[in-house]
C-alpha cells in the first residue's frame, strides 16, 4: 500500500514542477503586458479582502483539522486554494490594467515596508509547490507525509495572506 502512495506522489511531480516554474513566470511576463482597459472596479481592496479571508480559512482549516475534522478541513483547503487563484487572477489583472503605485512613505517605515513586500513576495513564490504537494499528499492519501509537509505550508500561505493585507494597508494611501 505504501508503495502505491509513492507512485501516486510522483505521478504528479511533474505538473508541480510544471505549475511551480509556469505559475510565476507567466504572472512576471503578464506584468510586462499593459492593456488600455479601465476596470468596472477598484480591486487592491477587494483582491486584499481575499487574502484575508484566505488567512481566516487557513487559520479555520486547523482548527478542522486539531479536532479531526477530516471533512471541514478538506473543503476549506480547497476553498483556500480557489480563493488564492481567485486573488491571483485579480492581481494580475490590476496589473495588466494600471500603473504601479509607489510606496510613499518615509524614514524606518520605507524600510520596514520593503522588507515585508520582499518577503511577501518571494514566499508568495515559495509557497505554490508546497501547496501544491502538500494538496496532492492529502489526496493521493499520503496522510504522514501530507502532515509533515503541512507544518511547513501552513506557516509560509498564511504568513503570505496576511502580509498581503498589511502590504495593501500601508500603500494603500498612496493610490492615486
Amino acid at each position: 500500500m505504501e508503495k502505491n502512495k509513492i507512485l501516486d506522489d510522483k505521478k504528479y511531480n511533474k505538473v508541480i514542477v510544471i505549475l511551480s516554474v509556469v505559475i510565476p513566470l507567466v504572472v512576471a511576463i503578464l506584468f510586462g503586458v499593459k492593456i488600455d482597459a479601465e476596470l468596472p472596479v477598484f480591486l487592491p481592496p477587494i483582491y486584499a479582502t481575499i487574502n484575508a479571508v484566505t488567512a481566516g480559512v487557513l487559520v479555520f482549516a486547523f482548527m478542522a483539522i486539531q479536532k479531526k475534522n477530516i471533512k471541514l478541513h478538506e473543503r476549506l483547503m480547497k476553498f483556500a486554494i480557489i480563493l488564492s487563484v481567485l486573488f491571483l487572477v485579480m492581481y494580475v489583472a490590476y496589473h495588466m490594467t494600471s500603473d504601479s503605485t509607489k510606496f510613499g512613505g518615509e524614514g524606518a517605515i520605507k524600510y520596514v515596508y520593503f522588507f515585508i513586500l520582499l518577503t511577501h513576495i518571494v514566499l508568495s513564490i515559495a509557497v505554490i509547490p508546497f501547496v501544491l504537494i502538500t494538496y496532492v499528499r492529502a489526496i493521493t492519501n499520503n496522510i504522514e507525509k501530507h502532515k509533515k509537509i503541512a507544518k511547513i505550508t501552513f506557516p509560509l500561505w498564511l504568513y503570505v495572506a496576511i502580509t498581503g493585507v498589511i502590504v495593501y494597508i500601508m500603500i494603500s494611501p498612496y493610490y492615486v
